[in-house]
């Protein structure tokens, strides 16, 4: 069946008209999203800083004071806070047990001067005998050994005496130092044993500042060149410090490092449990530049940074920048050379930038 040339020719005209279509012009392309960045303005900055840690007021040497002796002590003579001097008394113990000890040694010293005494004239009578060779030698050296036997046992009866007659006295317990009572472990009445605390007692001179050192700040705390010490109680006033001891071992509940700073001419002010602020300052004064982690992209060996140039109405275009860096001060990157102050950085959204993209600033600082 043949097809009529009438009824094709509206399909074939309209089959050019589609193909002159999609040879007219193509559309335009979408332009490239402008991505939004966080940047940061470079700064040279001095590399000192300050660490600020709250401590206390203590004592350079505090010591715990207790008797050489035990007993029942009968009186206790100072309380928390009380200013001593060096040998005066602070407590008691009953010395009746003391005293009967030191007369019983003095006892048994009468009593063996006496039997020195009669073996001294014995061997005095026996040497005379033997000269006249009444006797053996044999008699003589015994009564030789019987004198210096007794003899022993009197210098040892004596260096008892003399141990009692000290036991005797610690039964007093003085202070071995001028200084202040920061604490009281005992009472009158109650049974001691030998050197168990009875007082503490913080001895005048130096004090100290006491802290604790997060672990993060132990090493820019440890490498302080300076310190200053400053008291709640007393506005206004500011001491020299000095480091004198860190701990090289972490609180296992607080998990911080206990520093001791110790006070440069305190004064009669400053007293033990004051509240007080400890600064520490750290690092150059020398001017760098600074940049946090995040700004660093890497390519290869290389390090860059993303700048971003001829922002208007807060929209610019980026570029890659190489930059050389000299290791890190914290969480920060310290740069070395690449980058001058009034540069404009991106540190946050580096990663999906290519060079010559445009970007909206947020936050520029």
């Amino acid at each position: 069946m043949k097809v009529k040339k009438s009824a094709a020719l509206p399909a074939i005209a309209l089959a050019i008209a589609l193909a002159l279509t999609a040879c007219g012009k193509a559309p335009e392309a979408k332009p490239d999203d402008v991505r939004p960045v966080r940047v940061l303005r470079v700064e040279a900055t001095s590399g000192a800083r300050s660490i600020e840690l709250a401590g206390e007021v203590r004592p350079r040497l505090e010591t715990r004071l207790g008797f050489r002796v035990g007993g029942k002590m009968v009186q206790r003579l100072v309380e928390v806070g009380t200013q001593v001097k060096a040998g005066q008394p602070i407590a008691r113990l009953d010395p009746g047990d003391l005293q009967l000890a030191a007369e019983s040694a003095k006892t048994q010293i009468v009593q063996l001067e006496a039997e020195r005494r009669f073996a001294e004239g014995d061997l005095r009578r026996y040497r005379e005998l033997r000269e006249k060779n009444f006797i053996s030698q044999a008699e003589l050296d015994r009564r030789a050994s019987t004198f210096e036997s007794t003899d022993a046992r009197l210098d040892a009866a004596r260096a008892q005496h003399k141990q009692a007659v000290n036991q005797a006295s610690y039964a007093v317990l003085a202070a071995d130092s001028a200084g202040v009572i920061t604490a009281v472990e005992a009472e009158a009445g109650q049974v001691v044993a030998v050197g168990q605390t009875i007082v503490r007692l913080a001895r005048a001179g130096e004090t100290e500042i006491v802290a604790a050192v997060p672990e993060t700040q132990r090493e820019a705390f440890e490498r302080a060149g300076t310190f200053s010490v400053s008291l709640n109680a007393l506005p206004g006033r500011t001491w020299k410090g000095k480091l004198r001891e860190l701990s090289p071992a972490a609180d296992p509940v607080t998990r911080t490092y206990t520093a001791k700073v110790t006070m440069l001419d305190p004064g009669k002010d400053v007293e033990i449990g004051m509240s007080a602020r400890v600064a520490a300052l750290t690092g150059s004064t020398e001017k760098r530049i600074e940049l946090p982690v995040a700004a660093l992209y890497g390519k290869g060996e290389a390090i860059q940074v993303w700048l971003v140039d001829d922002i208007k109405d807060g929209v610019g275009s980026v570029r890659l920048q190489a930059v050389q860096t000299r290791g890190l001060a914290g969480d920060r990157v310290l740069v070395a050379s690449g980058l001058e102050a009034g540069n404009m950085v991106v540190v946050a959204g580096a990663q999906l930038l290519r060079a010559g993209q445009r970007v909206r600033v947020a936050d520029p600082g």
